[in-house]
C-alpha cells in the first residue's frame, strides 16, 4: 500500500485511520486557537497554547509536503482547493511571527473537515453531493435570470418608495429605500427603516408577500434539475486520480473519467 492509496483515499483501514486522526487534529487545533482568543484563558496557558500550535503546524507542514510528494502533478495539487486550504492552514503560524495579528486566521483549518464528506464509505452522500452540484450547474442560468428580476423589482420599489416616503420618513436617497426593498423582499425586516404613511405600507404589504416566492422560485428550479440529473448508477468511492486528483471513480475503471490518466490499483478494505 503506497502513501498516495493512505493519504489521499479512505476505502482501506489506513486511508480512514489517517483521515479520522487528520481530522481530530485538526479539530483539536483550531479549539486550541479559540482558547487562546480568551483572555483568562490565555494569561493562565498562553504558553502551553503556543506549543501545541507549533506541535499542530509541524504536523501539518509534513502533511503538506506528503501531499505534495505523492502526486504526479504537486503544482496542480497545490492551486487546487484543497491544496490551497492546506497551505493557508499552515501559513498563518509563521506568518505570526512577523505579524502577530495574522495568529487567528489558523481558524482557516476548519474548512479542511469538508474531508469529513469522503470518509467512513458515505457513498450515498458523495452520490447526493454530486447530483446536487450537477442540478446547481444546470439551473444557473434560470436562477441568474430569476435574481436578476429580483433586483429590477428591488430597483423599482425602492425608488417608488422614496418617492412616497420621502427623507421625512427615513427613506433619505434611492439607495437607502433599494436597501430597505431588499431587507423586505428577502423577509430579513431589520425595522432601521419602515414606512409611516398608508401607500407605503401598502407597497411594503405587498413586498413581503413578494418575499415568499423569492424564496420558493430558486429552490423549485433546483429540484426540478435534481429530478432531471437523478442518482448515480453505480456506488462512488473516494478513488481518487493522481494526475487531476478528482474523486468518485468506480472501482473497475481503469483510468481517470475527467483527464484519461491511469487510474492505481483500487484498494477496499470494506
Amino acid at each position: 500500500m503506497t502513501f498516495y492509496t493512505v493519504i489521499f483515499e479512505a476505502d482501506t483501514r489506513a486511508g480512514k485511520a489517517f483521515d479520522v486522526t487528520l481530522l481530530l487534529l485538526i479539530l483539536a487545533s483550531v479549539s486550541v486557537v479559540m482558547a487562546d482568543s480568551v483572555a483568562e484563558l490565555h494569561a493562565r496557558h498562553g504558553t502551553t497554547f503556543r506549543a501545541l500550535e507549533l506541535i499542530f503546524t509541524a504536523i501539518f507542514t509534513v502533511e503538506y509536503l506528503l501531499r505534495l510528494a505523492c502526486v504526479q502533478y504537486p503544482g496542480r495539487y497545490a492551486r487546487s482547493f484543497f491544496g490551497v486550504v492546506d497551505l493557508l492552514s499552515v501559513l498563518p503560524t509563521y506568518l505570526a511571527f512577523l505579524f502577530p495579528g495574522l495568529h487567528a486566521l489558523i481558524d482557516v483549518r476548519v474548512l479542511r473537515l469538508l474531508r469529513v464528506f469522503r470518509i467512513f464509505g458515505l457513498s450515498a452522500y458523495v452520490n447526493e453531493y454530486r447530483s446536487l452540484v450537477l442540478a446547481i450547474r444546470h439551473s444557473a442560468r434560470k436562477i441568474l435570470i430569476f435574481l436578476s428580476f429580483v433586483l429590477i423589482v428591488t430597483v423599482v420599489m425602492g425608488t417608488v418608495m422614496y418617492v412616497v416616503e420621502g427623507p421625512e420618513n427615513r427613506f433619505t436617497s434611492i439607495p437607502t429605500s433599494i436597501y430597505w426593498a431588499v431587507t423586505t423582499m428577502t423577509t430579513v425586516g431589520y425595522g432601521d427603516i419602515s414606512p409611516v404613511t398608508t401607500t407605503g405600507r401598502f407597497i411594503a404589504t405587498v413586498m413581503m408577500l413578494l418575499g415568499w416566492g423569492t424564496l420558493a422560485v430558486p429552490t423549485g428550479i433546483v429540484t426540478v434539475e435534481m429530478s432531471q440529473v437523478g442518482a448515480w448508477r453505480k456506488t462512488a468511492t473516494t478513488r481518487t486520480c493522481p494526475a487531476c486528483l478528482s474523486e468518485g471513480h468506480l472501482p473497475d475503471a481503469g483510468f481517470c473519467m475527467h483527464c484519461g490518466a491511469t487510474l492505481p490499483a483500487y484498494r477496499s478494505e470494506e
